[in-house]
Order: structure tokens, then sequence, then C-alpha cells
């Protein structure tokens, strides 16, 4: 009697986590963006600094305004002036050209919106070890000499996906698969128990 009660508890207990985890990785992602989205307005700029009382969330308002202001910017034909003279400056700077660069390539490898870019990056490669197959994506081939045919693909960890491993595989060992970007990243971040068919 008493074992049973206790595997009951138990199996109670462990529901409780399964139900919780999801929801908590969630609320944690949405916090977290959140912070970030009201620290990108300056005291001087933000109203709840002048206001006698503080409006909620009108930093995080102000700041998708201010972020969709940008990309509205950058997409004009002085913004993309302003832009390639802003990236020459930069690669004169050592250390800013290099983490610049770095993160510049990465964003404009998984956001393009055309589907060359959005459905034929996600390939299968043999990792860790031949007969094992992972989910990755092919960020671009390799420019070097020595490694002439070589694909550079970044494989994410699981279940969180900015992580993980970057190796050099031939393209031949590579199987491109039709999928999105979004639906491998759900892939991933589910560990394999969301899974789209590929389009």
């Amino acid at each position: 009697m008493k074992s049973s009660i206790f595997t009951k508890l138990r199996n109670y207990f462990l529901a409780g986590v399964f139900t919780l985890i999801p929801i908590f990785i969630t609320a944690y992602f949405v916090i977290f963006i959140m912070e970030i989205l009201a620290k990108l307005v300056p005291k001087s700029l933000n109203p709840n600094t002048y206001l006698p009382y503080n409006i909620p969330g009108l930093e995080i308002l102000i700041s998708v305004v201010l972020i969709t202001f940008i990309g509205l910017i950058s997409v004009s034909y002085l913004g993309k002036k302003f832009l390639i003279v802003g990236e020459a400056l930069l690669e004169k700077i050592p250390v800013l050209r290099t983490i610049y660069t770095g993160v510049n390539q990465l964003t404009k490898s998984f956001g393009g919106n055309d589907d060359s870019s959005n459905t034929k990056k996600v390939v299968l490669v043999q990792f860790p070890r031949t007969g094992v197959w992972s989910v990755g994506f092919a960020t671009n081939e390799n420019k070097m000499v020595e490694l002439e045919g070589m694909i550079n693909v970044f494989i994410p960890t699981t279940p969180n996906p900015t992580s993980g491993f970057l190796i050099i595989v031939p393209k031949k060992d590579l199987i491109y698969v039709n999928m999105s970007f979004e639906s491998a990243t759900k892939f991933i971040m589910s560990a394999g128990t969301i899974e789209e068919n590929a389009k």
C-alpha cells in the first residue's frame, strides 16, 4: 500500500516536472528578450524617467518601434550606403573587425528569406562518429585551398541551439534536407519530439 502511494506521488511529481520545464524555459527566454529590449532605450530617452509613475512595458514598446525603424532605414538606399561605410570603418579595427564580421556572416547566413538561404542549408552529417547522424547547418563553402570541396557545418546542441560544434566536412558526405531553418531549430530544441515534414 505504501509502495503504491509512493509510486503515485513520484509519478505526479515527474508529471509536474515535465509540465513545468517547457513553461519555465519559454518564460526564461521571454524574460531574457524583454530585459534586452528594455535596456536598448537610454535613460535619457526613456519616458518613464520623467513621468511621475512607471508604465510597465513602455521601454519594450519603444525598443520594438526603434528596431523596426532601423530595419526600415537599413533596406533603403541611403541606409545601405551608410552600412557599407560603417563596415569599411570596422574592418580597419582589428578586434572589432573579427567580432563584427563573424556575427554578421552568421546572421546573414540564416537570416535570408529566399528559398536558397532558408531551405537548402539544413544538412544531415555523420557526427560524432560514422553511422550516427546529426542535424547541422551548412554555413559556407570553405575557402582554404587545402580544404577545397569542403563545407563548414555548424552542429547545434540540444536543447540550446546557440552552442554547438563547427566541423568541416566533404560536400559528398552531406545530405541536404529540404527543411526550413525554423523547422530544424524546433526539431533540435525539442530533442526530436517536434518533427515537421520536409517541404
